[in-house]
């Protein structure tokens, strides 16, 4: 018996992606063509996908809001996991990101779930609230953030009322490329401060019961209790 993590090693995360991935040849190719187009082909991690796959399953979830959907991998990935009738909103602010993610929805033939929200986030949303929940009612289940990290904290602060008790609110990069314990770090200070802030944030929200997953880059869940 272990009282400390077991290190994930180089050896041991490709062991994670060989069984516990929901990453496919088409996600595999939306990344390859999204660098073929000039988009960072950047994403979470493979074994990441089956794992928010299992958290939208195992809490029910019909509504998804994702910030920050760059090309749309994770969109696909989490909207996958849902109900035929389910509703995956993916805020992305680049027009060019947003016409590559609508078509790349279209080849998964999951236009019926997936709906792009084009513009800054903090423009968005609040159209969005509205339209979803004129009363003011949650109706998330899930909330995925992974934009511009100074505005974590701004994008839970907006989107926590409309939160169901029971749903979760997930940020990646939570560990800030393995600098978030650094005080005083020399890569990226500013995203690494606001990460560690916005984790702060979720350790000690007294409407969260939160944990930090290890996968990918880090992704810090919170449970909505209240």
């Amino acid at each position: 018996m272990s009282t400390h993590s077991t290190f994930l090693t180089p050896d041991l995360n490709d062991y994670l992606v060989r069984y516990f991935s929901a990453e496919d040849d088409f996600l595999r190719q939306l990344n390859t063509e999204a660098e073929a187009e000039g988009i960072p082909p950047i994403s979470i991690a493979p074994e990441q996908t089956a794992f928010l796959q299992v958290l939208i399953k195992a809490t029910n979830a019909r509504t998804i809001v994702e910030v920050g959907s760059l090309a749309g991998y994770s969109a696909i990935a989490m909207a996958r996991a849902l109900p035929p009738d389910g509703t995956l909103i993916a805020c992305e602010v680049s027009p060019k990101h947003c016409d590559f993610i609508r078509r790349k929805v279209h080849e998964a033939g999951l236009d019926g779930v997936i709906q792009v929200a084009e513009g800054p986030a903090l423009h968005t949303l609040p159209d969005m609230i509205s339209e979803q929940s004129p009363d003011g009612v949650p109706f998330i289940d899930v909330v995925f953030i992974d934009a511009d990290k100074q505005n974590y904290r701004r994008y839970l602060d907006m989107l926590y009322p409309y939160v169901r008790t029971g749903g979760l609110i997930i940020g990646d990069n939570a560990l800030a490329w393995g600098h978030v314990h650094e005080g005083r770090p020399d890569f990226e200070p500013d995203n690494v401060s606001a990460l560690r802030a916005f984790n702060d944030v979720m350790s000690s929200h007294p409407g969260l019961q939160s944990t930090l997953v290890p996968l990918g880059d880090g992704m810090v869940i919170g449970l909505k209790t209240a």
